[in-house]
């Protein structure tokens, strides 16, 4: 079992910046893709961004590509959201996933964390 426990969401505005963390316990992340996901009220939880396992390549959605980057830190279980030049659009729960495949999928990843509210005003 690998537990999931986001931070750094908070209240920001337009053009700002966030960082969020994601730190991991029970067992190492170093097997698995780490993703982000959003969910915003009323919609469906959308894929934000992946970094695979060990050759940390990146994946994005096209509405956070170029603002938007991903990194972990595998000795210290950690996983990173920078999120710049935040838009009002961008507000939503940000979730933290883990999946043993390299994925966009939601249903393909296997833990989740609980989530950080991230929001922007205009």
């Amino acid at each position: 079992q690998v537990q999931l426990v986001e931070s750094g969401g908070g209240l920001v505005q337009a053009g700002g910046s966030l960082r969020l963390s994601c730190a991991a316990s029970g067992r190492t992340i170093t097997a698995y893709t780490m993703a982000w996901f959003r969910q915003a009220p009323g919609l469906e939880r959308e894929f934000v961004a992946a970094i695979t396992s060990s050759t940390y390549i990146t994946y994005y959605a096209d509405s956070v590509k170029g603002r938007f980057t991903i990194s972990r830190a595998n000795a210290e279980n950690m996983v990173f959201l920078e999120m710049n030049s935040l838009k009002p659009e961008d507000t939503a729960v940000y979730y933290c996933a883990a999946s043993r495949v390299v994925t966009r999928t939601r249903s393909d990843y296997v833990y989740w964390g609980q989530g950080t509210q991230v929001t922007v005003s205009s």
